[in-house]
């Protein structure tokens, strides 16, 4: 397992920052994203986590992709954009956490994986997946995001 980065006390914190992979692929001409179940909710989510020690902003993106999604492929080494959200911690109060969205070209969807029993996944196209989420500046890069690749935007790292 590896090893996580410690939260601080949210109550002396504005904001924290996680990482998050926006699966995607191309089928048909056109780009379909990858969203996951909430483990609380139920909510469409992606992939998303606290900093991986060791690995850089990108690097703990694909991981979180890997064991929420069983994703595996190619990130891209810019950001996408960010959004925020309000995190619920158990016993604890709701606190603000930024999420620094990184583009995961999926080459592989593996069905084992660490939160398979904990998490439904389906693809969706871009803009039915911007519909799905819950939070208005995620929806955002969602839209984008075949502009984006259109572009040629977002470059994978090696």
């Amino acid at each position: 397992m590896n090893q996580r980065f410690s939260l601080p006390n949210p109550a002396v914190l504005d904001c924290l920052t996680q990482f998050g992979a926006m699966c995607w692929r191309m089928n048909r001409g056109r780009v379909q994203v990858l969203l996951i179940t909430s483990r609380d909710t139920g909510r469409w989510v992606i992939p998303k986590g606290w900093p991986v020690a060791g690995k850089d902003a990108a690097a703990s993106a694909a991981q979180e992709a890997w064991e929420e999604a069983g994703v595996e492929g190619q990130i891209s080494d810019t950001a996408l954009g960010r959004f925020t959200y309000a995190k619920i911690m158990p016993g604890q109060t709701s606190f603000q956490c930024a999420v620094e969205v990184f583009a995961l070209r999926v080459a592989k969807l593996r069905a084992n994986f660490p939160e398979r029993k904990e998490r439904r996944r389906k693809w969706f196209d871009a803009a039915k997946a911007a519909r799905k989420v819950a939070e208005p500046d995620l929806r955002q890069l969602l839209l984008r995001l075949p502009d984006m690749l259109a572009a040629g935007a977002l470059v994978a790292k090696p």
